[in-house]
């Protein structure tokens, strides 16, 4: 090959290799919308937990428990568990003093269908002055609805999970030892009754309501079964007609069917920890930035003037103060075009150099003018 057919040859293969790099930096296209499971966005109506609670006793800590000079509940609690048990303690009251036992909140969740003897999730928080939970165990303690009705009864070995020690000059503590879980800690003594079978419909509910996501759901099951069988009577509810089919199978069938939800342009702000999260939609229209402050920054660094030996002079302290503005005037006011999207919203504040919590105040400004083209949220 001729030494000119070969350097057009590399130059040839120098152009494709730079437009290949060239092109792996271009923006890509817009992104397609993913889809869902219509299980994983919507709840069948009537098929929830309900609520557990009760009060009880955490016995065997190692000094860590309530006072019982303050905690009056609890050395009532303990009185009243011993004499259930036998034993009479209210002769000798006043010498009923140990740190060994806590009175605490028991809470939990019984899931729907749970049958008599089914075990469930329980959480301890401690109610008086205990500071560590850790190594105790919980007595028999019935769990109530809101009927009032015991559901569930919990004991067992309390794990906080949490690291506390404590000397005679520090502390360290990892985690809240005054709350723990048992796993498996209840059983399940009464079941809330609900049935599918034999009901004429049921009632999707979707867990964030919108009137888009709601009809694509509908309109995803009447394609799957063939007939108008699911209408959406509103951005929360999608009703679907049974027809005397298996509900179990039918459900099981439709909820691994895939939707594209749609979302709402939402931006939620949290102040207290200065979080933002905006939402793909958010959009703004054109608007000039500007973000700057004046900080001013004083230094003192005094020194020491030592006169010369035999000088008779004396030691002074001589002031030495150092000051600095800084005006940021190296920030530039930014101009955002109009319908921008999130990513090029993020980019150009970036680059102005703001940071989260200057950012919430530029959020707040933009949609006080009427640019910000999202719902905003503030927690």
């Amino acid at each position: 090959m001729a030494k000119k057919d070969f350097a057009r040859a590399k130059t040839a293969w120098a152009a494709v290799l730079a437009a290949a790099w060239l092109l792996s930096w271009l923006p890509a296209g817009p992104a397609v919308a993913q889809s869902v499971r219509i299980k994983d966005i919507t709840d069948v109506e009537g098929v929830r937990d309900n609520q557990l609670v009760g009060y009880g006793l955490v016995v065997g800590l190692a000094g860590t428990g309530d006072r019982l000079r303050t905690a009056i509940f609890t050395r009532q609690s303990l009185i009243g568990m011993l004499e259930r048990l036998g034993v009479n303690t209210r002769d000798n009251e006043a010498r009923l003093d140990t740190r060994n036992v806590a009175a605490v909140m028991v809470t939990a969740n019984l899931p729907a269908f749970a049958r008599p003897g089914s075990r469930i999730d329980i959480a301890v928080s401690a109610l008086g002055d205990a500071t560590n939970l850790q190594g105790g165990t919980l007595v028999v303690t019935p769990l109530l609805g809101a009927d009032g009705e015991v559901y569930a009864v919990a004991q067992g070995a309390v794990a906080t999970g949490a690291v506390a020690a404590r000397g005679a000059a520090g502390s360290i503590q990892r985690g809240v030892p005054t709350s723990a879980r048992i796993a498996s800690g209840a059983i399940v003594e009464r079941e809330i009754p609900y049935s599918l079978a034999g009901r004429p419909s049921i009632r999707l509910s979707l867990r964030n309501p919108d009137l888009t996501t709601a009809r694509r759901v509908a309109a995803a099951i009447n394609q799957s079964t063939g007939a108008t069988t699911a209408i959406a009577t509103d951005p929360r509810t999608v009703a679907l007609a049974m027809g005397g089919r298996d509900p179990v199978g039918f459900l099981a069938q439709i909820e691994q069917l895939r939707v594209e939800p749609d979302q709402v342009a939402r931006v939620v702000i949290e102040e207290a920890s200065g979080t933002i999260v905006m939402g793909a939609n958010v959009r703004v229209s054109t608007v000039a930035i500007a973000q700057g402050n004046l900080t001013i920054r004083i230094t003192e660094t005094p020194q020491v003037s030592q006169p010369s030996p035999l000088s008779g002079g004396e030691t002074r302290e001589v002031p030495r103060t150092s000051i600095e503005v800084d005006d940021q005037s190296e920030r530039r006011v930014g101009l955002l075009r109009g319908g921008v999207s999130l990513q090029e919203l993020v980019r150009g504040l970036n680059a102005l150099g703001v940071g989260p919590r200057d950012l919430i105040t530029i959020l707040q400004s933009v949609k006080a003018a009427g640019a910000l083209q999202a719902e905003m949220e503030l927690r």
